[in-house]
């Protein structure tokens, strides 16, 4: 199963590897990409209008300041997106987050923590473990791992 990883910024990779490398923990793929709603809109709109076809199951989208990303990747998808507020800028990661959470009704985006990547990944394996057994099992793992069953 592949994810798509997306980032705004090429300077966003620091805060959103914790995602990619998660998944991939799990067995999935993470497809990570450098698409900015601004600067690369067409681009943004192909991938998230064609990605059932090519095999994608959910996006996670990490976006600081502005962070229409998640969003306008909703808008194009009926795949599950996660947003994932970055820090930086004058507030700190705060505009982002409320940039990301407040989504017209119809087109939701699950919100995580700034500069959450890593529980972003996390909240795709377990709604992909809803139908999946295999990975509920390593989910369950994971959380007696960590301490948390």
């Amino acid at each position: 199963m592949k994810v798509a990883v997306l980032m705004g910024s090429p300077n966003d990779m620091d805060k959103m590897r914790p995602a990619a490398e998660t998944l991939e923990r799990f067995g999935l793929e993470a497809d990570v990409r450098v698409l900015s709603a601004h600067r690369n809109p067409a681009q943004v709109t192909a991938l998230a209008s064609t990605a059932r076809e090519a095999g994608y199951v959910a996006f996670i989208c990490g976006a600081g300041m502005a962070a229409h990303l998640a969003g306008v990747v909703a808008a194009h998808t009926t795949l599950p997106v996660v947003g994932v507020p970055l820090s930086g800028g004058a507030l700190n990661g705060v505009d982002a987050l409320y940039s990301t959470v407040q989504m017209p009704k119809g087109i939701p985006v699950a919100t995580v923590a700034v500069d959450g990547s890593m529980n972003a990944a996390l909240l795709v394996v377990e709604m992909l473990a809803i139908s999946d057994a295999g990975l509920a099992a390593e989910l369950a793992a994971h959380r007696a791992e960590i301490g948390g069953s």
